[in-house]
């Protein structure tokens, strides 16, 4: 590039001539500067400097960003893109909540959700309300939801609970406590059973216990006793049935013995009878036996 000082461009204007015929060439007439020179052209040069410097830092900061990120053409770092989603490997950690439809392990390992305070998973219906939440916290874990219900593998409902009822599938309910299981209402259930050479008890420390069915109970013992303790009466009612004692000796022990009195007098004692059939009844003791007398009760 030529400077001012010592190049210029002249524009010349030309005549055709026929041969033989010489013309003198004109003289300049106007003289024009072309370019940029002095301090503008130095500023452009220290522009255009600046700019390829800023190229270069930009370009290396995007190489290290790809770099540190681990930015490939399938993901970034342990995030995979994939055909049925995103792929994570390792430990992540999530500042903000997650939202996903579905979040599984790998087939070899398991699943690890952990958090400083507490773990909340919300179901939410279309318009964004939380129809269900699971809050498993350091003292306590919480479900809100109109039913709970935990299945086997099989997809049999193994526990189930709503706002009526609390429903176990299983084939049996196994209680371990050393104090036994606490109910404030009712049971209801076909067997109560206790572990092999342990004692079944039923007790209500402060009320009464009542045990209904419509087709009759069993109270089975087939290695030991049967014990009924009460502080006031035990009474054993049957509305249209009888009441059977099967065993080789009935005992009753402490029925009171009554002491020899006068003629007449029953001194407040009764002689229990047997008729024939095994029906018991009373009688107002004597001297002797008075079943004899009231034994139109067995006709």
């Amino acid at each position: 590039m030529k400077t001012s000082e010592d190049t210029e461009m002249v524009r010349e204007q030309y005549t055709t001539t026929t041969p033989g015929t010489s013309l003198e060439r004109p003289k300049n007439e106007y003289v024009y500067k072309i370019g940029i020179y002095g301090w503008r052209k130095r500023c452009l040069y220290l522009f255009v400097l600046l700019l390829l410097i800023i190229l270069v830092v930009n370009f290396s900061l995007t190489i290290w960003i790809l770099k540190v990120m681990w930015f490939s053409p399938t993901g970034m770092g342990h995030l995979r893109v994939t055909k049925d989603g995103l792929r994570l490997e390792g430990e992540s950690e999530f500042l903000f909540p997650l939202y996903a439809k579905e979040i599984h392990s790998r087939v070899d390992s398991s699943l690890l959700l952990q958090s400083t305070h507490n773990v909340t998973v919300n179901a939410r219906n279309s318009n964004g309300e939380v129809t269900g939440r699971l809050n498993v916290g350091p003292k306590m874990v919480e479900f809100h939801g109109q039913q709970f219900q935990i299945n086997s593998k099989d997809g049999k409902p193994l526990f189930t609970v709503d706002e009526n009822e609390v429903v176990i599938g299983t084939d049996k309910l196994r209680v371990t406590g050393p104090e036994g299981a606490l109910f404030e209402h009712s049971v209801e259930t076909p067997l109560v059973k206790a572990e092999a050479f342990k004692q079944l008890r039923l007790e209500s420390p402060t009320r009464s216990l009542s045990m209904d069915a419509p087709r009759g109970i069993n109270i089975k013992a087939q290695a030991g006793n049967i014990e009924a303790l009460s502080q006031m009466d035990i009474k054993l009612h049957s509305s249209d049935g009888v009441l059977l004692l099967d065993a080789e000796t009935v005992r009753l022990p402490k029925l009171p013995e009554g002491t020899r009195g006068g003629s007449g007098i029953s001194q407040g004692l009764y002689e229990i009878c047997v008729c024939p059939d095994g029906k018991l009844y009373l009688s107002v003791a004597g001297v002797g036996s008075t079943c004899q007398e009231y034994s139109r009760v067995c006709q």
